[in-house]
């Protein structure tokens, strides 16, 4: 006689808990479907109409990947999970802009120890709602659950996008040139980088999360959880908006600005970003006082206030900063792109020459000057 009991539940997997989750998020993705996503929720693959690609002279995919890092460990500390969701678009999307490229589709990776289905809930809720802030659709993802593996209120998120441009809107180092101005694009906060140096520095301080923090007004979990800036939309509208003058753009995430930056370069640029012409916001300056830090320090970890790059046109840069403060992203000048010989070391403030990164052989950069 067959035992009643499920063997896989006896061994810590809960399908019934992944399939309660699953409905408690399904409107929420449904609502980032447009007619060119077919299937529904639920299939074992999404599907999405690919009959506009036909518009396109010679359409190019655009793919990326990525996750939030150890910034789900304070969404874990302090069980809120509305927003990692937002964080994950923002590094996943965010980086398809950067060549030109509109966001098609998006699809989610969430493993954890135990399902709880209202948690799974809560953080496909905040993906979804980055999607439809960001035009992508939603068309699939996957929840696992490896218990043994993760604790019980353990979790990681990833996720990867596609997206499309026209081959001869590729932005990029090909069209930058000398004299072309570097706009800052103003972060929310920390966005998704640099959070093992965050918890370094709070655990040094002997800080819990749930403690209030005097500096923020609210907790410090809920000060680190500040979700990321989504700047997919405004991006795409201002390319539209000033046709060919905007040459490239940078995400600045890991590694900071100097390397994020130099990526985006021609071998032969380069570019002093300018420290004084901002103040790095709250947030770094605190953290970087608790952990007896000089901010200067925390530039190849932390985008110290600036989330994006955009290098443009001289003769287009104010209208396009114009432009973007309108749409409530904060953009202001922090350097001009240079060629030849580069500029001899100044103050002893100044920072080393970072030239390429993570295997681009771009321009070079460095910070120069003093934080305003």
């Amino acid at each position: 006689m067959a035992s009643s009991t499920d063997p896989y539940a006896a061994a810590g997997v809960d399908t019934a808990a992944g399939d309660r989750a699953v409905e408690l998020m399904k409107s929420a993705v449904r609502r980032t479907h447009g007619p060119e996503v077919l299937g529904g929720v639920g299939g074992f693959a999404g599907l999405f109409d690919a009959s506009a690609l036909r518009g396109y002279d010679k359409p190019l995919l655009a793919s990326s990947t990525d996750g939030v890092g150890t910034k789900v460990a304070i969404a874990q500390a302090i069980d809120k999970h509305d927003t990692i969701g937002r964080d994950l678009v923002g590094m996943v999307v965010d980086d398809i802009v950067v060549v030109g490229a509109k966001p098609l589709f998006m699809t989610d990776y969430i493993a954890c120890g135990k399902v709880v289905p209202e948690r799974i809930a809560s953080i496909v809720h905040g993906i979804a709602a980055g999607c439809a802030e960001t035009g992508t659709a939603l068309v699939g993802g996957e929840t696992a659950e490896h218990p043994g593996l993760l604790g019980v209120n353990d979790y990681d998120v990833a996720g990867a996008a596609t997206g499309v441009v026209e081959a001869d809107r590729v932005l990029g180092a090909e069209r930058v040139r000398t004299g072309d101005v570097v706009l800052a694009l103003a972060s929310s906060g920390l966005h998704s980088n640099g959070y093992s140096l965050v918890r370094h520095i709070v655990m040094g301080a002997g800080i819990q999360y749930a403690d209030n923090a005097a500096e923020f007004g609210t907790t410090w979990g809920e000060a680190l959880l500040e979700p990321t800036r989504l700047y997919t939309t405004p991006l795409l509208q201002l390319v539209d908006e000033l046709p060919g003058s905007v040459h490239a753009l940078s995400h600045v995430t890991g590694g900071g600005i100097a390397a994020n930056l130099a990526r985006v370069l021609p071998q032969s640029a380069w570019v002093e970003v300018d420290r004084s012409t901002w103040t790095p916001p709250t947030v770094f300056q605190v953290l970087a006082e608790r952990g007896h830090l000089d901010l200067v320090a925390t530039e190849g970890t932390w985008n110290l206030g600036i989330g994006f790059l955009a290098v443009v046109d001289a003769a287009s840069a104010e209208a396009a900063a114009s432009t973007l403060s309108a749409r409530g992203i904060a953009t202001w000048q922090v350097g001009v792109v240079g060629g030849g010989t580069r500029p001899s070391t100044g103050s002893g403030t100044d920072g080393d020459w970072e030239q390429g990164a993570k295997g681009v052989d771009g321009g070079a950069v460095r910070l120069v000057g003093s934080y305003s």
